[in-house]
């Protein structure tokens, strides 16, 4: 059964427990109110969220597990005989699940029964071209073991399935009895559930914690790998970046000071465009424009955050990209290109405006009147009192503002892509093409890579030295926004 129909039908027990729980309590009290320790909606919350959680829960747990489990079964089952020089284990697991995905889908479209499906053999049958009549593409024929893998898979997972379906169930339905048989007029059913919404929003929080440590975790693992096979005094000193996936032992170089120098340049480039045009901007709308014009400019200036990035990329491209080469770079005699480190920080820079300009207007509209107008009782001018008062008076906040720009500067992508190029260089011209971090780990990640080489593991060690750059930036914020309130409070 399909996880989404097991979801609807255990929330249809739900409201069905929602409602016997009220009913039950009402009947309890011989229908009146005032005997219930708590609203009769309690009640049915206790009774629907007892359904629920524990059916969602077996859900959840079983979702991450069965995978993992699967593989780990059907894995150690691939005799070594089918993994190849130039594949790993993995790679032929991955064969395996599309093999497995393709003939559900056979299943699906009726082409094959699933007795069917037992019975193939490479022999017998044309696998590949079987499977590519509905769309599941194979890099290479189907071997024997990858077949009889797949088949086995497809057993353990619907056996997995309608495990996870029963026990969903079985869970729905016990809980369902459970909170109908302790629902009385005397039973604390506003204290349960109230305890239950905080253990939910404890496990969310927690949700959100783990993910952190894991991608993080992961990323650790995996730059472990790489420079287990590459010397990381070259990858974080070298300065030439030049992978090679068609050989090994030493043939590419992966020096990170070329695509470092990128994205700092061009990350600079778009917060000197977008910082003071953003934070004037945001002092006119607080301090200086009416009502009339607030209302039409602000809303003007966030559509600016709506447009999606590849569109950026394609006005980069086609329209500053051109115009800096033509009117600038060409005169000057500093380039030819159109792709230029300038090209993707001014856009970036108009990008990243309402970052800026709409949080550092929400907090400047925060700081108290009572500041200003004791401000301009002191003889202060307008101009004096938001230079000397309410900017300052803010500034823990407009600090904040400008490092989810500059994070979101140096997490772009498709805007250097298309605006700045894709060379790796260390040179102090703007109007050079260069790149950045993020478009290396894309690029060493895209195609028919082999994740057990440098070329790869690389792209996890960039992602990890991103990751710190953007750590320390919070910790300088921090430390500027402490001291200024040490200072100001």
């Amino acid at each position: 059964m399909p996880v989404i129909w097991i979801l609807l039908i255990v929330l249809a027990l739900a409201a069905v427990g929602y409602v016997l729980g009220r009913r039950r309590a009402y009947a309890s009290a011989e229908g009146e109110i005032r005997k219930l320790h708590s609203l009769p909606a309690y009640y049915g919350y206790n009774a629907a969220m007892l359904t629920a959680v524990p059916a969602f829960f077996v859900i959840a747990i079983w979702l991450i597990a069965q995978p993992i489990l699967i593989d780990a079964r059907i894995g150690a089952l691939i005799p070594d005989s089918a993994i190849s020089e130039s594949s790993t284990r993995g790679l032929v697991m991955s064969d395996v699940r599309r093999v497995a995905e393709g003939l559900d889908k056979l299943v699906a479209a009726g082409s094959l029964t699933d007795e069917e499906t037992h019975n193939l053999h490479i022999e017998t049958t044309d696998i590949r071209e079987l499977l590519g009549s509905v769309g599941t593409a194979l890099g290479s024929d189907v071997a024997p073991e990858v077949l009889s893998a797949a088949q086995d898979y497809r057993v353990l997972s619907g056996a997995a399935s309608l495990g996870m379906t029963i026990l969903a169930f079985v869970a729905a339905i016990g809980g369902l009895y459970y909170s109908l048989k302790q629902t009385n007029k005397d039973f604390r059913a506003r204290n349960t559930v109230e305890s239950m919404v905080l253990s939910l929003l404890v496990v969310a929080s927690t949700i959100a914690i783990l993910t952190t440590a894991g991608i993080v975790l992961s990323m650790l693992f995996e730059t472990r790998n790489f420079f287990s096979q590459y010397n990381w005094a070259d990858f974080y000193f070298g300065t030439t970046w030049s992978p090679s996936f068609s050989g090994r032992g030493g043939s590419s170089q992966l020096g990170l000071l070329p695509l470092l120098w990128g994205t700092l340049y061009i990350s600079v480039i778009a917060l000197l465009v977008a910082v003071p045009i953003g934070l004037y901007a945001a002092i006119y709308l607080s301090e200086y424009a009416g009502p009339k014009m607030r209302s039409a400019a602000k809303p003007l200036i966030e559509i600016l955050a709506g447009i999606p990035t590849i569109v950026y990329g394609l006005f980069a491209l086609i329209t500053v990209g051109p115009m800096l080469r033509d009117y600038f770079a060409q005169p000057l005699g500093l380039g030819e290109s159109a792709s230029s480190v300038m090209t993707a920080g001014i856009v970036m820079g108009v990008m990243l405006i309402p970052f800026v300009s709409s949080l550092s207007d929400d907090i400047i509209n925060a700081v108290p009147q009572s500041l200003r107008d004791g401000s301009l009782g002191l003889g202060a001018t307008k101009s004096e009192t938001i230079r000397q008062v309410v900017v300052p008076a803010a500034l823990p906040g407009i600090v904040g503002a400008v490092l989810l720009a500059a994070s979101r500067a140096i997490g772009e992508t498709m805007i250097v892509v298309m605006g700045a190029g894709a060379a790796a260089r260390l040179d102090l011209n703007p109007f050079e093409a260069m790149t950045t971090v993020t478009v290396k780990i894309v690029s060493q990640l895209t195609g028919d890579t082999d994740f057990s080489s440098p070329e790869t593991l690389v792209a996890f060690a960039l992602g990890l030295t991103l990751f710190v750059i953007t750590l320390g930036l919070n910790i300088v914020a921090l430390a500027i926004v402490r001291k200024y309130r040490e200072q100001y409070e």
